[in-house]
């Protein structure tokens, strides 16, 4: 008869890898703490150092502030989803008027934006639901 300690450990199943983008270390911290639970959470500060990412591994879903130094969010997602189809993209803004969301909306074929400030919960929601159309897509 054998022991529990003789079994092997359970290894934990892998977890859905998501790609958080924004020049601000604070908001990413406080993203990664709220998403971390959830998901395997790589981060980037800049939308070169993102793409730099995107080479290395797959993601499901990427998250991306629409203001940064040296390049904005929307033409990032715009680049990403020519490159990776199914990964899902989430854009986070403070503002952007109305005609520009509807057009940014339609070129990067974003899955949904999230106004600032970000609802944590809804950002937990909002990347689950994004993860679930990305295993729907590719399936």
């Amino acid at each position: 008869m054998s022991s529990p300690e003789d079994e092997a450990p359970e290894t934990p199943a892998p977890r859905d890898a998501i790609l958080l983008v924004d020049d601000e270390a604070s908001l990413l911290d406080v993203f990664v703490s709220a998403l971390n639970p959830h998901f395997e959470c790589v981060t980037a500060n800049s939308s070169r150092e993102a793409e730099f990412e995107l080479r290395k591994r797959d993601f499901k879903v990427v998250i991306c502030d629409h203001l940064m130094p040296g390049g904005n969010g929307m033409s990032f997602l715009v680049r990403a989803r020519e490159e990776y189809p199914y990964m899902q993209r989430i854009l986070v803004t403070g503002y952007m008027k109305p005609e520009m969301l509807l057009r940014s909306v339609n070129e990067a074929a974003l899955f949904r934006y999230l106004l600032k400030p970000v609802s944590l919960v809804e950002l937990v929601k909002v990347t689950q639901e994004a993860v679930l159309l990305h295993d729907q897509s590719v399936g």
